[in-house]
């Protein structure tokens, strides 16, 4: 059986903790950045677990990572 593509959009922006949970980061820090405020964007730079219904979709998608 071959091997499976890793969808690379995807890679990118997710990846796995040691559990296996999916990480990914948190939107809205790219720009407009001056109409938020200081505590926003620092709570912003912090990343976040997906949800656990998107999860199993994920996982098709980078399943060596």
């Amino acid at each position: 059986m071959p091997k499976i593509k890793t969808k690379r959009g995807a890679a990118k922006r997710f990846s796995t903790t040691k559990k296996g949970k999916v990480k990914r980061k948190k939107q809205s820090l790219r720009h407009i950045l001056t109409s938020k405020t200081t505590k926003q964007k620092r709570r912003l730079r912090k990343g976040a677990l997906v949800a656990k219904v998107d999860e199993k979709q994920i996982k098709k998608l980078i399943p060596y990572a």
